[in-house]
Parts: structure tokens; sequence; C-alpha cells
């Protein structure tokens, strides 16, 4: 687990943010909406050892299966 706390993580991209501000990035931010995870195996692996309700009640699994396509797929930003 990496303990992650919103406020500690530095925002190395900020193409997500500038798009908020209605600014022009050099790449467009995209919006994907997951299923949970269900398709990453290191979610599946997760959710091998704990039940949904316990993942949804431990912040640091939380942010954890957040960030695992940020991880895995480069994105920008993740939204919890």
């Amino acid at each position: 687990m990496r303990g992650i706390v919103a406020s500690q993580v530095a925002i190395h991209n900020q193409s997500f943010l500038q798009a908020c501000r209605g600014e022009r990035p050099e790449r467009t931010p995209i919006w994907v909406m997951r299923q949970a995870g269900r398709y990453l195996p290191e979610y599946r692996e997760i959710r091998a050892r704990v039940s949904f309700e316990e993942l949804c009640r431990t912040p640091d699994l939380c942010a954890e299966v957040t960030l695992q396509p940020i991880d895995r797929f480069g994105f920008d930003a993740a939204i919890l």
C-alpha cells in the first residue's frame, strides 16, 4: 500500500487542470470510467484478499485501486 493522501501528491502533468481552467493543454484530457477495475489483474489480486465493502472502507485500498490505471496507462488524473 502506498498510503497516499491527495494533498501530498505532486501534480507532474498539468493537462487536466489546464483543461479545467478553460486553457488549451498540450494534449486533450479524456475521461475513462472503469468498472471497478475488474479487468486489471492487480485489482483482482486485492479483491481476492478483501471484500468490496472492506475495499470501500479502507482509504489506502481505495487510493491504490484508483491509481492502478494511472500507473498502468499513464493517465493524467484520477477522480475518487
